[in-house]
């Protein structure tokens, strides 16, 4: 039952990806490049996708963690580091300039993959890529003090 609930909610997210656009990647470069609102060219739709999103979200997990657990898991998982290192920085820093560089970000890059894009065919693979890099990196005995055993990349 859970995978089949999973799926549902893939296919509702992609689908307002697509509407919302955010899979085409020249909407959102258009929106990235706030340098053309004095000429009237910067595209602020994405803004209010982004509004609604966090709004939902908000709402959704003040709702959610009131719960005894959920709905398809024995508990919550959620983080437990408050501190900042090199990789809390380093992360959304590369996921912005692949963002601004691209105009994609990974789930839109995967629905445009459905739509046959040879330029989202390109960054998955790029992403995968970074996804290998990073496991390995992470492995490095100059690095290792960063990972800790409940990272994701120990798993």
């Amino acid at each position: 039952m859970s995978i089949l609930v999973q799926f549902a909610i893939g296919l509702i997210f992609g689908i307002g990806l697509i509407v919302s656009g955010m899979s085409n990647p020249a909407k959102v470069l258009n929106f990235l490049d706030v340098g053309g609102i004095p000429a009237g060219t910067w595209d602020a739709s994405l803004a209010f996708v982004m509004a609604g999103a966090v709004a939902v979200t908000f709402i959704g997990f003040s709702r959610v963690l009131k719960l005894a657990r959920p709905f398809f898991a024995d508990r919550f998982y959620l983080p437990t580091r408050r501190d900042i290192d090199p990789r809390i920085v380093a992360g959304p820093a590369i996921f912005g300039i692949g963002w601004g560089l691209a105009g994609f970000c990974p789930g839109p890059a995967l629905t445009a993959l459905g739509f046959g894009s040879v330029s989202a065919v390109i960054f998955v693979a790029a992403m995968c890529a970074g996804m290998v890099l990073a496991r390995f990196v992470a492995h490095l005995p100059s690095l290792s003090r960063f990972v800790t055993p409940a990272d994701p990349l120990e798993t």
